[in-house]
């Protein structure tokens, strides 16, 4: 079966910002314990494509990568890529 574009493009959005709350989680508990770290790249990157409000909720929440500016500056883009995305769901597929 194959799915249609608007549930593709609402599972996408649903399983990248959940995916990006989750490294921000992971990489904060990791470095409290000193432990293996998430490469900001992967973060940096998944806040880009479409990431960017979970990755804005979590640098609140766990108070991570907060003062750095270039993950604030990529969440932001990531969340008009967000916006985008539901434009286009709202735009042509409803």
């Amino acid at each position: 079966m194959l799915l249609s574009v608007n549930v593709f493009l609402w599972i996408y959005l649903i399983i990248i910002n959940l995916y990006v709350f989750f490294i921000m989680y992971y990489d904060k508990s990791q470095a409290k314990k000193g432990g293996w770290r998430i490469p900001e790249h992967r973060i940096l990157t998944a806040g880009i494509i479409g990431g960017g409000p979970a990755g804005l909720i979590g640098q609140q929440i766990f108070r991570h990568k907060s003062r750095k500016l270039k993950f604030y500056a990529a969440f932001i883009l990531g969340s008009f890529v967000f916006c985008g995305i539901l434009y286009l769901y709202f735009s042509y597929f409803s």
